[in-house]
């Protein structure tokens, strides 16, 4: 069983989005992706890419992936922000998940990065558990915000 982990390119974005969606699904929420190849092949591929994504290789075939992008903290300067790290139900469990938590860090290593930030849903414990164990710190007193298309767009007209 040969694995790579690399840095994806624009030609692995459909199994990339399968993961995607994989994840989704993990997360009680299937049908909340609404993403599509060619929105990952534009944003992540173009003359100014918005994130960057890597990709873990079983004996050449695609079975997790880390999507990155940077972030600005007012407090650390630039960082990274982890927004999905996903490995395939079947091969959860063979390093392949620690081995893209690693390629991360090293990728914000490489860059100078003060800090690594993601987001972890408080009933995943297993991904909790891991990363306590990792050396990083679960905030426990900072809620995650979000707006949603249909908020942003009736928040702006009722107060124009």
């Amino acid at each position: 069983m040969e694995t790579v982990i690399r840095k994806g390119r624009k030609e692995d974005m459909p199994a990339v989005l399968e993961l995607i969606k994989e994840l989704a699904a993990f997360e009680k929420e299937p049908d909340a992706v609404i993403t599509t190849v060619e929105t990952l092949e534009k944003e992540g591929f173009g003359k100014n890419p918005l994130f960057h994504v890597f990709v873990a290789e079983v004996d050449g075939k695609i079975e997790g992936m880390a999507l990155v992008y940077y972030r600005f903290s007012t407090w650390k300067g630039r960082t990274l922000h982890l927004e999905d790290l996903i490995v395939k139900e079947e091969k959860r469990g063979t390093g392949l998940g620690n081995a893209l938590y690693k390629k991360v860090l090293e990728f914000a290593r490489e860059q100078g990065l003060k800090r690594v930030e993601w987001v972890v849903l408080d009933w995943n414990k297993h991904a909790i558990d891991f990363y306590e164990r990792s050396g990083a710190n679960v905030l426990k007193d900072w809620y995650t915000v979000q707006m949603d298309e249909d908020g942003i767009i009736k928040y702006v007209e009722t107060n124009s």
